[in-house]
């Protein structure tokens, strides 16, 4: 594909190819009378080191992390199980998203998906079972044992893809994942919507999506 600007697209699957976990958060809190992104916010204290890094590099069972999330959120104002964050990870599988999907595999890109996970299988949900399928690699934190936004993850996929970062586009909904993705080289989109990610995967292709 020498004419081409890009090899690979990236994509991010939780937020990106589903529907935003921090949605299913949100719904949680609410429910809960706790305020409105705290759960987001005790994963941003000692984010390199804390029960959600801990978990996502499969360096912890879910059921130590259920104690050490409790912990955690407690010490911050409000005790949330782990075990209940980990019941609200996957959204809905956005259609529009896996059209786009077949539709970059059937013109000869190269794709990957680059998630930091629980190691939760993926044959739990059929949809996000056959969304998955559609990938030419699946690059899992709780792998490989490292996560975005190490650097070392994403130059993982590169080698696992046989991509160089300047001829890859890479969508995530969270601008701390996309830095160093970009200063690798890459193209990054932050997904806001659906609708806006596709429009602007849509100029960089050059081609349609929907």
């Amino acid at each position: 594909m020498s004419d081409r600007s890009f090899d690979a697209v990236f994509w991010d699957f939780g937020g990106v190819v589903t529907t935003s976990p921090f949605e299913a958060f949100n719904s949680y809190e609410e429910s809960h009378g706790i305020p409105k992104d705290f759960i987001r916010g005790v994963n941003t204290h000692n984010p390199d080191s804390n029960a959600w890094a801990q978990i996502e590099r499969q360096e912890i069972s879910a059921e130590v992390f259920n104690e050490l999330f409790a912990a955690e959120s407690e010490a911050l104002g409000h005790k949330v199980p782990g075990a209940d964050v980990l019941g609200c990870l996957y959204g809905n599988v956005r259609p529009e998203m896996v059209k786009a999907l077949k539709t970059i595999h059937d013109s000869g890109y190269t794709q990957a998906c680059l998630t930091n996970n629980v190691n939760r299988s993926v044959e739990e949900r059929s949809d996000v079972s056959a969304a998955m399928t559609i990938f030419d690699h699946v690059i899992e934190s709780s792998k490989v044992g490292i996560r975005k936004p190490e650097p070392g993850f994403y130059t993982l996929a590169c080698d696992t893809a046989g991509v160089s970062p300047e001829r890859v586009i890479f969508l995530d909904d969270l601008g701390i994942n996309l830095k160093p993705a970009r200063a690798m080289g890459m193209s990054t989109i932050k997904v806001v919507s659906a609708d806006q990610a596709l429009s602007e995967l849509e100029g960089l292709l050059g081609m349609s999506l929907r």
